[in-house]
């Protein structure tokens, strides 16, 4: 049961200090709070958070909406914004429901961030009708994820077995994965190291960097993801891994400054690929990415590009989670 692996109740996270924590500054906690108040405004009547106002990417940033606030310690039916978040979840529900095969959102990217979001939710929301629709949601997520990994192991756009694999996708939809795996689901071991194999492939034993979908495609993103997935695979302290996390830091300060395709996607993977590092490399890593969102936040409390009011992009809700990081609620992003 997924009690097992929390170290405190919703009612206790809202209202514990983060002890040994002097990284979250008070500009940091502000701007925690300034983006979700931003996100709350930005909710839709119907529980959920999207891109255009009218369902685009509507999966994916709920999904993420309700991880930034679960990042502060803020559950469905629990704390200062119970209804909204209650609201958020049940539409994600809603949505599951309407799909008896499981597949959540357009793309394995929603799916994959759906997934986690409802197998960090789980053990965690105040009724527990919802819980259990949330586990039976869970449960048809995981399926899918299982059914379609490709014979090299990865994943592509598609839940298609035979759709190909990318290092982006498989990230994404790995680290959901995990996260359901601690939680209590089955995962078998052999899914774990076809994944484990593909990342292999896609590793640049002299650079360090993985690629998109070769050793020679290599990125910011898919180095950070890769690292860290393969931290949740058990790979940690491999030569693997430490070659990625060297390569990451071999880039400041660019990569906090900018110059970063998918900058806050980036991140988002790189903090907690720190966080798995070990203390040394996290007390390292935070400080400077903190700083670095402080300053990009805009007067709205968003961050990415201009949104129309009433909408969110991705950039927003990943900020949040970075910047909530020693917090550490939500357990996949513990070590």
């Amino acid at each position: 049961m997924l009690g097992a692996f929390l170290i405190a109740s919703p009612i206790d996270a809202q209202s514990a200090e983060v002890d040994g924590a002097p990284e979250l500054t008070p500009e940091a906690s502000r701007a925690i709070d300034k983006g979700l108040e931003y996100l709350l405004a930005a909710q839709q009547k119907n529980g959920s958070w999207d891109s255009d106002g009218a369902g685009l990417h509507a999966v994916a940033n709920t999904s993420l909406a309700l991880m930034a606030f679960m990042g502060k310690g803020q559950f469905p039916g629990f704390g200062p914004h119970a209804e909204p978040l209650d609201r958020g979840m049940k539409w994600l529900l809603k949505e599951a429901k309407k799909r008896p095969d499981g597949y959540l959102g357009t793309v394995m990217y929603e799916h994959g961030f759906a997934t986690l979001a409802l197998s960090e939710m789980w053990g965690m929301v105040r009724d527990p009708q919802d819980d259990d629709a949330i586990k039976e949601a869970l449960e048809k997520a995981v399926e899918v994820i299982l059914r379609s990994q490709n014979v090299g192991g990865g994943w592509r756009y598609q839940p298609q077995a035979d759709a190909g694999q990318d290092t982006s996708c498989t990230m994404t939809v790995f680290h959901a994965l995990a996260s359901a795996h601690q939680a209590g689901i089955v995962v078998p071991n052999a899914t774990i190291a076809r994944v484990v194999k593909y990342l292999q492939s896609v590793h640049d034993p002299q650079n360090g960097g993985f690629g998109y979908t070769s050793r020679s495609s290599r990125g910011v993103s898919c180095t950070a993801g890769g690292a860290y997935i393969a931290q949740l695979a058990g790979q940690r302290d491999t030569e693997m891994v430490n070659s990625a996390i060297r390569n990451l830091k071999s880039q400041a300060p660019a990569i906090f400054t900018g110059g970063v395709m998918y900058y806050h996607y980036a991140h988002y993977y790189a903090i907690q690929a720190m966080v798995q590092a070990g203390d040394q490399e996290y007390s390292d890593w935070y400080p400077k990415i903190r700083d670095a969102l402080v300053s990009q936040q805009n007067a709205q409390g968003a961050w990415g590009p201009a949104t129309s009011p009433g909408t969110i992009s991705y950039e927003t809700p990943m900020a949040i989670i970075i910047l909530a990081t020693p917090h550490r609620y939500i357990p996949i992003y513990q070590r």
